[in-house]
């Protein structure tokens, strides 16, 4: 069984793994490039001094992952972390580590020390996006409703459109990011 900081030896970059998406890369960019990281100094400075790793569950088919990668992606930029990305689907004794209720949910973002330890884990999103998430999942009919489907395709194209285009949203995603990893390095 390869341990997390094996995964993290083996896995390729962050902003690898943003260049060569094939869903939801035009997304992604758009929210690295509108996304502000707030000024907070002592916050980054404390990140710079741990010399964090950062090993992230991800697929790019994922909406949850094409808002929160960005985020993190300059988050680590300003505090020199090194984040690399593994697949979800091509690890599943990985992610079978990391499950959120029983699910195999992402992102799911360990943070590791330099020599591997695990400190923390964060993901797949905040409760304030879960809960608007849960929200527009309760407008849905029963799955055996023949109009589920359609209902359902409705649904995550209007979470899409506000993961893209919310910058409270994302804001909230890097509080909550931010929390985890203070709590983490304690």
């Amino acid at each position: 069984m390869m341990t997390e900081l094996e995964y993290f030896e083996h896995a390729i970059s962050l902003e690898k793994y943003m260049a060569q998406m094939e869903s939801n890369q035009e997304k992604t960019y758009t929210i690295y490039e509108k996304f502000e990281l707030p000024d907070d100094p002592e916050f980054i400075d404390m990140l710079k001094q741990q010399q964090l790793n950062i090993l992230a569950i991800t697929e790019d088919w994922c909406g949850d992952a094409m808002m929160v990668n960005p985020i993190l992606r300059k988050l680590a930029e300003a505090a020199d972390l090194e984040v690399r990305c593994v697949y979800r689907d091509d690890n599943p004794e990985l992610m079978d580590r990391y499950l959120t209720n029983g699910g195999k949910s992402i992102p799911k973002y360990i943070f590791l020390s330099e020599s591997g330890e695990v400190k923390g884990s964060w993901g797949p999103r905040s409760p304030k996006v879960q809960q608007m998430v849960d929200e527009k999942k309760a407008r849905l009919p029963e799955k055996e409703d023949p109009q589920y489907e359609l209902h359902w395709k409705t649904v995550i194209g209007e979470i899409s459109d506000r993961f893209t285009s919310d910058p409270e949203l994302w804001q909230e995603t890097y509080e909550d990011i931010r929390k985890s990893l203070q709590k983490s390095l304690a």
